[in-house]
């Protein structure tokens, strides 16, 4: 571990990291030869004590996991002392249950940020024909084309981009410190950026709300 951190500061050339990810060490990962939980018990017994000591030396600034399910983000916080998680699959407008009711409280408790992946949906909610990751994301679940529907038709009612919407709720969480969002092109920064500016109405997340879109303890953008 390192070894590893250190050739990526000779090739940044930098002398520190601000955040060092361990990822993929959850359940939905399936390239593991013998599970995920052979490689998370590798992480817990080499690399997280080696990213907390080289924290304490100020080699990197904070440690955390990158992963798809809420499960070892919850586990890592009994088993190191994490920094920051990156939440890669788990809040979004179609998808956020979970994480409100489980994720977001235990962090919120330990006091752990976390980094936002994913607030697009790998771009399903602005349109593209995939719904997340993986080789057959293809095929969209006929729940999310329907919450979709119903998403746009809110949005509709109020002249809202639901891109537009779905970047600002991913990154209203009170532990949300930053968002990823795939973009191909320095256009599509500009647009993430004046997305993450634009002024919605309250009333629009009310909406939401009100018809059962959003969880009702979700934390939510305001004027």
């Amino acid at each position: 571990m390192r070894r590893s951190i250190e050739d990526s500061l000779q090739r940044l050339g930098v002398d520190s990291l601000d955040i060092a990810f361990v990822h993929d060490i959850s359940p939905d990962f399936a390239f593991f030869p013998n599970g995920w939980e052979e490689q998370y018990e590798t992480a817990r017994k080499g690399a997280f004590p080696a990213l907390s000591k080289m924290r304490d030396e100020g080699i990197i600034r904070a440690l955390g996991i990158g992963v798809n399910t809420p499960l070892p983000i919850l586990k890592v916080m009994e088993d190191a002392d994490p920094d920051v998680c990156l939440c890669a699959r788990q809040y979004s407008l179609m998808d956020h249950a979970s994480a409100v009711n489980e994720l977001l409280p235990a962090v919120r408790k330990r006091n752990i940020s976390l980094v936002i992946g994913s607030s697009l949906n790998a771009g399903f909610i602005s349109g593209s024909p995939r719904y997340n990751y993986g080789k057959e994301n293809f095929k969209i679940p006929a729940e999310a084309i329907e919450k979709r529907g119903r998403l746009r038709a809110v949005a509709a009612r109020y002249g809202v981009d639901l891109r537009t919407a779905a970047l600002q709720f991913s990154a209203a969480a009170d532990v949300a410190v930053a968002l990823v969002v795939g973009a191909g092109s320095a256009h599509q920064i500009e647009e993430d950026w004046n997305s993450l500016q634009a002024k919605i109405p309250n009333s629009f997340w009310d909406d939401l709300k009100s018809e059962g879109l959003i969880e009702a303890s979700a934390s939510l953008p305001t004027l």
